[in-house]
């Protein structure tokens, strides 16, 4: 049962980091109307992501816990598309830690999809 809870706090840590991750990106982008937009549906995307893992971990039922997993996996993916759409400044390409946190809501889009899976 420790092995089981600490996978969860391990995802429950992964996720915190994206968000604050995601938060630390959104303050460092030029300050664009558009960018100023994308950045405010980043940051919650990739909270929410992180507050119903940790509502998924407290769930009342099964049916409940499967209904916040997919509202994590649908919030990853949204964060991969405001990721994208965030300007770092002229045709510049997407930064090192834009393509990282890119790939790690692909990732963890994955891990949702997986844990999905196996609660049906």
């Amino acid at each position: 049962m420790a092995e089981s809870t600490n996978k969860y706090r391990d995802l429950e840590e992964r996720t915190f980091e994206f968000a604050r991750r995601c938060r630390d990106l959104v303050k460092g982008l030029p300050r664009t109307i558009s960018n100023i937009e994308y950045g405010k549906q980043l940051v919650r995307s990739s909270g929410s992501q992180a507050a119903n893992y940790i509502e998924a971990n407290e769930a009342l039922s099964k049916k409940d816990f499967s209904f916040k997993i997919k509202i994590c996996r649908k919030e990853a993916k949204e964060s991969s598309l405001w990721l994208r759409l965030c300007e770092t400044g002229g045709n510049a390409a997407p930064t090192k830690e834009q393509m990282s946190l890119s790939n790690e809501a692909i990732e963890l889009r994955k891990i949702f999809s997986a844990i999905l899976q196996k609660s049906l």
